[in-house]
């Protein structure tokens, strides 16, 4: 009788113990989160850690454990790159059309070659499909090393990943928006000879100079980690400006389309404003390294 009557009691709260694990699952993923990220690893020199891997089998198998772990971030990773590509496909062709815009649309190209258009839709699937892919690729990636991260780098990568994706944005918009428009038309039309536009050319061309102007405007954030942990000083960046001036129109001149200095200028005017707010970020994360170790 009496195990009927705990089986009773267990079938009629069971609807309430699961409401109360519901209830609390988010607090506790919360509180797990928090510890997470202000969990202090220790900290062992590379010559240790070298040596106990040589030596020890526990730290050998350790490695092992970590090599493992690696490799299932990776798999993740990858696993939400072919989500995303495959996803990409459903508005890649509208997303052609788009990015041809600048040149007339999608009827001014001409293809020569019989799978020249297949390869151009699946190219910029997949660079469509990795831009979006990125921010949970990183996020990957901090997982795996964020174990061995100090709290403050652990937040401040957490952080780091939907900045350094909105920088990338930044550089790709202000490539096609600004960049783009005004350096076809020269290229177009060079010495009075009206170009026949390729799609595999075309494409490769714009995304090519897309990229690229989005990997510049990540140097602010660049400058801003390296300073944190001491690599720069914003005093050196601050005396080396014109050098850094000669390095970023040498740098302008190899990523712009076209060689008239109107278009030169249109890259070296971001990244110059990007050096000296680099400046200024490399003075904040230097200064907050200082305090910490005073």
């Amino acid at each position: 009788m009496r195990k009927f009557l705990n089986k009773l009691w267990s079938i009629i709260t069971a609807p309430f113990r699961l409401i109360s694990k519901i209830i609390a699952a988010p607090f506790k993923g919360i509180k797990n989160i928090q510890d997470f990220l202000n969990e202090v690893p220790e900290e062992h020199s590379l010559i240790d850690t070298t040596a106990s891997a040589i030596q020890s089998a526990d730290a050998r198998a350790s490695l092992m454990d970590h090599v493992e772990a690696l490799r299932k971030h990776i798999f993740r990773a990858l696993l939400a790159l072919m989500v995303t590509v495959s996803i990409s496909f459903i508005f890649t062709q509208q997303l052609i059309q788009y990015l041809t815009e600048p040149v007339g649309g999608l009827d001014t190209l001409r293809a020569i070659e019989v799978t020249e258009s297949i390869g151009v839709f699946m190219r910029v699937a997949l660079m469509s499909g990795t831009i979006i892919a990125l921010p949970y690729i990183a996020f990957e990636f901090w997982l795996f090393f964020a174990p061995g991260l100090k709290p403050s780098s652990k937040k401040f990568g957490l952080v780091g990943i939907p900045l350094a994706s909105l920088l990338f944005i930044a550089g790709a918009a202000f490539s096609y928006f600004i960049m783009l428009p005004a350096a076809l038309p020269f290229l177009l039309n060079f010495m009075g000879i009206q170009a026949e536009l390729r799609p595999a050319s075309y494409f490769t061309f714009i995304l090519g100079v897309m990229f690229w102007i989005g990997i510049a405007f990540e140097f602010p954030l660049i400058i801003y980690v390296l300073s944190a942990i001491g690599l720069v000083k914003p005093d050196v960046l601050k005396q080396q400006w014109r050098l850094a001036i000669v390095i970023i129109s040498i740098f302008a001149a190899a990523i712009t389309p076209t060689i008239d200095p109107i278009n030169m200028a249109l890259v070296m005017l971001p990244m110059s404003v990007l050096y000296f707010i680099s400046i200024g970020l490399s003075y904040i994360a230097y200064n907050g390294r200082k305090k910490k170790i005073e």
